[in-house]
């Protein structure tokens, strides 16, 4: 178990969170999706970091979140399948030039993002102190 990862992961969460919903706010709608992501992703790994099994790349993070918080019944399983549908919207937001994105898609997955953040806030609540997850 690392809790010093576990909370570095979840700092750089909470900072993707943040640039999400300022990108949102000022009408950057394809970056707000994939910082969304991002602040997804490293939320993840902190869950991760938190139970031992620390990733490295996205892949592997996904799938190992989808192995070891949802089989095993620490997380529901509609969380696995947001950071699948969030990494999706993540590469075409960064790789396809030629969509457009609105206000409703960067709402969509900032709500996405920020319901995750909330449930893996609960998972490390129980092993690391309040004061370093705000």
């Amino acid at each position: 178990m690392s809790q010093a990862g576990a909370i570095s992961e979840w700092q750089r969460a909470r900072a993707a969170l943040g640039a999400a919903g300022s990108c949102r706010r000022d009408g950057y709608y394809a970056d707000a999706i994939s910082r969304a992501y991002y602040a997804v992703l490293h939320a993840a790994r902190a869950a991760l970091e938190l139970y031992g099994f620390p990733t490295k790349t996205h892949t592997a993070t996904n799938n190992t979140f989808g192995l070891r918080m949802v089989r095993t019944g620490r997380v529901e399983s509609p969380f696995g399948s947001m950071i699948t549908d969030l990494s999706d919207a993540r590469l075409k937001a960064d790789y396809e030039v030629g969509l457009t994105f609105t206000v409703a898609d960067a709402d969509a997955a900032y709500m996405q993002a920020e319901a995750f953040l909330d449930r893996i806030q609960a998972v490390l609540a129980a092993a690391v102190p309040a004061e370093q997850l705000r």
